[in-house]
């Protein structure tokens, strides 16, 4: 199974691709997609929409999986990213995938084992996870993997499908 993580941002947007075999993972690809922040907010969702179309197009997924949105004070970034976030939703839904959300809540209890984890405990176990060098930057990056992994580790009960072929 290919999964496409995402950690939605409209300043930068974290991907990360990974393919699972059994309990094992390759990483495939992984990035981030950015906007200037001079551009107007339709211009930097219109970026967002066709790299992450093509992104999908080039790697060929078989679900998305996406972090939920968590904000405690700011309303108006809230809003922002929701638009982002949706952006990300129409592509993966355009593109015929699966969508799994997860919180960041359970997307640290299924690498860190911990609801309450640290986001470098978080990368940790993403580097370590993946096998990889070194802690993949941005941390959106890095979010967007574990959403994938996050995915890869759940079965159906745990994740909430928003949408199906």
């Amino acid at each position: 199974m290919r999964i496409l993580g995402i950690d939605p941002g409209y300043a930068i947007m974290g991907y990360g691709i990974v393919d699972m075999k059994g309990n094992h993972f390759n990483v495939v690809a992984y990035d981030s997609i950015t906007t200037d922040k001079d551009m107007p907010m339709p211009d930097r969702l219109k970026h967002l929409y066709t790299m992450l179309m093509s992104i999908i197009q080039q790697y060929e997924p078989d679900v998305a999986a996406i972090e939920e949105l968590f904000f405690n004070n700011n309303a108006k970034t809230a809003i922002l990213v929701g638009q982002a976030r949706g952006v990300a939703i129409l592509a993966c839904s355009n593109s015929g995938l699966d969508i799994a959300e997860y919180t960041p809540l359970q997307i640290k209890q299924a690498l860190v084992g911990n609801g309450r984890a640290d986001k470098k405990q978080v990368q940790f176990m993403v580097k370590t996870i993946l096998n990889l060098d070194k802690v993949p930057k941005p941390d959106d990056t890095a979010d967007a993997l574990a959403a994938a992994i996050t995915h890869g580790h759940s079965d159906s009960s745990l994740s909430r499908l928003q949408m199906r072929r």
